[in-house]
């Protein structure tokens, strides 16, 4: 969410990228209604002034038929006008929930993913002496994935790890934990089952509320209940990553200049409805409702310099972690068009896939700067006895079902096998360097 005064003295700026991120959005009716608000709020200030006044001059003598008259008109006056202010905050709220951040000027300009541009490339797709196999194949030759009990069970897309697979997704898991608390990142388990506020102030509802057509996010549908027994109304979500949660984290506070940068890994079950991808990667488990990721975290100072260093030291943790497994990869700059509401400059790193004879998305670092702390309220005290939004940034480590699949993939041997990356072994029981 961006400043109201800083959306009218940059309003052709604003609209570009409204225009660059092809979104709907009138900036006119949108600062129109501004203006009505802040007439709103003028009018009712006077009127909450004179009732004041009255009640003042009433204190110490019995009030007189003209003040009682007047009394009652402000009160009458005061009950219209928060009626009328309620319907024009709504709409506030709301036409600002949709008011994009401003991006870097690297962002390249496009409008779908198809202008995204290829920065950086480790590695070379993978070639084989032999016809490889799909990780589906894979996964039924080697017992590691059942697909058909997984349907029976969780519906579509649903799947279920057996054996060696179990091993090498935790494996992977504690591989990126590992690597993430030696440059310093403060591991978490944070929830999964969440409140709207961490969802909405972190930019993953396409508006001001949850809207089940649009917002690819489960929504616990059973009442929870509180410690005296009693029904709680406030809706749950479920998170599709921890960076709600570990944002969230520090909602309403004032953190200490000296605390930061903050950084912060969280380990956590992901879950995503995929409403808008529906008849789109079907086959294995490429695109599922529910897998496990280590997400990295990042809260600093408002300064750009600082955020933009941090934003490529995260990155840099996912190109070692790819380089460590050995997986052919690329870096996407994601251009405008593809990028979300919130951020300021977005960045993809894509594993090589044998089976698509692509590469396929395994991250995405993110510098949202101060859009997500302002939806959060979450500032820091300047040393100077002021206080400022912090900028936030996020990126994936590792996320469970695509490395894998790469690995499956990239690692397999004519016999059928599937060989272990020699970095990824130390994390699997036994020291495990084959699949047979």
């Amino acid at each position: 969410m961006l400043d109201i005064k800083y959306i009218r003295d940059n309003k052709e700026k604003i609209e570009k990228v409204i225009k660059n991120k092809g979104l709907k959005l009138d900036l006119d009716e949108l600062l129109a209604n501004d203006d009505k608000r802040k007439d709103i709020i003028t009018r009712t200030d006077e009127l909450r002034a004179k009732r004041n006044e009255l009640a003042q001059a009433g204190k110490n003598s019995k009030p007189t038929p003209d003040q009682i008259k007047k009394g009652k008109k402000i009160k009458k006056d005061l009950a219209t006008i928060e009626k009328e202010m309620e319907v024009v905050e709504n709409k506030h709220n709301e036409l600002m929930s949709q008011v994009p951040n401003i991006v870097s000027n690297d962002t390249p300009i496009g409008k779908t993913e198809e202008d995204n541009k290829e920065i950086f490339k480790w590695g070379k797709p993978t070639k084989f002496d032999f016809e490889p196999r799909d990780h589906v194949w894979l996964g039924r030759n080697l017992d590691l994935i059942d697909f058909d009990r997984g349907a029976k069970v969780a519906g579509y897309r649903g799947y279920y790890l057996k054996n060696e697979a179990v091993l090498m997704q935790l494996g992977l898991m504690m591989m990126a934990l590992d690597k993430l608390i030696t440059k310093g990142f403060k591991p978490m388990i944070p929830p999964t089952l969440v409140k709207e506020f961490a969802l909405f102030g972190s930019g993953y509802f396409a508006g001001s509320t949850y809207n089940s057509d649009i917002d690819e996010i489960y929504k616990i549908a059973n009442e929870n209940k509180d410690k005296q027994g009693k029904n709680i109304k406030e809706s749950k979500f479920l998170v599709g990553t921890a960076e709600p949660s570990l944002l969230a984290y520090y909602s309403g506070e004032v953190l200490k200049k000296q605390s930061l940068p903050i950084k912060l890994c969280g380990f956590s079950q992901c879950y995503r409805s995929e409403i808008g991808s529906y008849g789109k990667d079907t086959k294995g488990i490429y695109r599922v409702h529910e897998f496990m990721k280590i997400e990295q975290v990042a809260i600093c100072q408002a300064d750009l310099e600082t955020a933009e260093k941090l934003h490529q030291e995260m990155l840099d943790i996912s190109k070692e972690l790819h380089e460590d497994l050995g997986l052919p990869y690329r870096i996407l700059s994601i251009c405008t068009g593809d990028m979300g509401l919130g951020k300021y400059k977005m960045h993809d790193i894509e594993a090589w896939i044998p089976s698509r004879k692509a590469y396929g998305e395994t991250g995405s670092a993110s510098n949202f700067l101060d859009w997500q702390s302002r939806r959060l309220n979450v500032k820091y005290e300047t040393g100077e006895g002021d206080k400022k939004f912090v900028y936030m940034l996020n990126n994936t480590a590792l996320a469970s079902a695509r490395p894998l699949i790469a690995i499956l993939e990239n690692y397999q041997q004519k016999d059928g096998s599937i060989k272990i990356p020699e970095k990824l072994q130390k994390y699997i029981p036994g020291n495990l360097k084959k699949i047979t």
